[in-house]
């Protein structure tokens, strides 16, 4: 028994020596807040202390080999991807510069070395969520968050940065929902308006219906499990493909026999602005308000990658509707041609977390949106979240019929007699494709 405890002895006494002390060096955490840009108390916590030194000083040894990445910046939610980031984003660049447990000013305070020295393809930004937690009111959290997207726009006034929303978490982790909603507000404010910045809406991708983190996608109501992750990674990728990251080879689709491509996949020939009516000035203007276009004369496409404005574009054989710098911006582009005969309009399309569009046959708006987050038809079975799905409308005798994947949305949708096509642009992104028109079956 005296030999057992001899040989366990030494272990324990292993076991209970203090780790060594972080080096005062040029990756440790500041001392005090003297003179450091932001606001809020920086955390203290051994755990955060040691990560931020350590993972620093890694970094740093990278400098050279991360160069160019698409860099994400943020706290424990983005450190959880892991260096490979789960393989979600092959082909892609990356550069993971999460620490768990960071705040807004601590993302500032490091900004410069771990973020712009890479002079990054894109920056990819998550945060906020631990200044709740710590007692950083979302004004000050907004003031240090405009101070990072100042010191971005310095270094790079045109790197495209991806703004994510705080994701949903619960009371029980000192992030109520009413602090995350305040939070999101003040954050998306300080960018709205800024098209080098593209908001995601993370917040409703992870939500229950009492606005909560929903437990099939997190393991403790404020870490992503497994599912979790994917289902950001797969939020992501249609941004990725718009700024030229993913997706980049040429569609090769071919239409059906009989049917006609509406969208050449090269540019937007065939598609137009038409004029539209002024509108009356709002009594009470909202800073979230959504913005209406008005459009003073009707304006051809032919020939053009994009719009004027920039929100429609054709990209590797997508047309793709931007996400609004404004938060919501409504608009539509039309066919130059009418359509005065019975027609099947077949297409594709793909929406960002949220996203509300909408498909104009001959005049009426079909809604076209991510159904399960923005409805209508929430409870579609066949829907695919941010990838691909197949919307199929025929028109006969003024009556419109259409479906998803197979799943009936309409059945009564009344039709003028002529008119063209349309398609809308509102909150989030919206993609279509293999846009196509054929004859309607006997």
């Amino acid at each position: 028994m005296r030999f057992l405890f001899l040989l366990l002895l030494p272990l324990t006494l292993v076991a209970a020596q203090p780790q060594p002390p972080i080096p005062a060096d040029r990756w440790s955490l500041p001392a005090d807040e003297t003179g450091l840009p932001g606001e809020g108390a920086l955390r203290r916590y051994d755990a955060y202390v040691r990560r931020w030194h350590d993972a620093r000083k890694e970094w740093a040894g990278r400098g050279a080999t991360d160069q160019g990445a698409v860099v994400f910046l943020g706290d424990s939610i983005t450190q959880g991807w892991g260096n490979d980031f789960k393989g979600a984003f092959a082909g892609m660049k990356l550069a993971n510069r999460g620490i768990g447990g960071d705040t807004t000013r601590g993302m500032l305070i490091r900004l410069q070395e771990d973020v712009l020295a890479l002079n990054p393809a894109a920056i990819v930004l998550l945060l906020g969520t631990n200044d709740l937690e710590v007692g950083i009111a979302p004004e000050a959290a907004g003031r240090n968050f405009a101070k990072i997207t100042a010191a971005i726009k310095a270094h790079h006034p045109r790197v495209p940065v991806v703004v994510c929303r705080v994701m949903p978490s619960s009371a029980a982790k000192k992030r109520p929902r009413e602090a995350i909603a305040a939070l999101n507000a003040v954050l998306e404010g300080v960018v709205r308006g800024d098209p080098q910045f593209t908001v995601i809406d993370t917040w409703t991708l992870f939500a229950t219906a009492e606005s909560d983190m929903d437990a099939a996608w997190s393991k403790d109501q404020l870490h992503l499990n497994p599912e979790g992750y994917a289902r950001w990674a797969a939020a992501l990728r249609p941004v990725f493909a718009t700024l030229g990251f993913l997706d980049t080879a040429p569609d090769t689709f071919q239409p059906e026999p009989g049917f006609t491509l509406l969208f050449n996949g090269r540019d937007l020939t065939g598609w137009g602005f038409r004029a539209t009516a002024p509108r009356p000035a709002a009594k009470k203007a909202k800073a979230d308000a959504p913005v209406f276009v008005e459009v003073k004369a009707a304006e051809k496409f032919d020939g053009k990658v994009a719009t004027g404005d920039g929100r429609y574009r054709a990209i590797n054989g997508r047309l793709v509707v931007t996400t609004p710098a404004e938060g919501r911006r409504i608009q539509q582009l039309w066919t130059t041609r009418e359509f005065p005969e019975d027609f099947m309009l077949k297409l594709e399309f793909r929406a960002t977390p949220n996203a509300d569009s909408g498909v104009f046959i001959r005049q009426p708006q079909l809604q076209c949106r991510d159904f399960p987050l923005a409805g209508p038809y929430k409870d579609l079975k066949r829907y695919r979240p941010q990838d691909w799905n197949e919307l199929v409308v025929t028109v006969r005798g003024g009556v419109a019929r259409a479906e998803c994947n197979g799943e009936l949305l309409t059945d009564n949708l009344k039709v003028p007699a002529t008119g063209g096509i349309g398609l809308e642009g509102d909150r989030g992104q919206m993609e279509y494709r293999r846009i196509r028109v054929g004859p309607v079956a006997p």
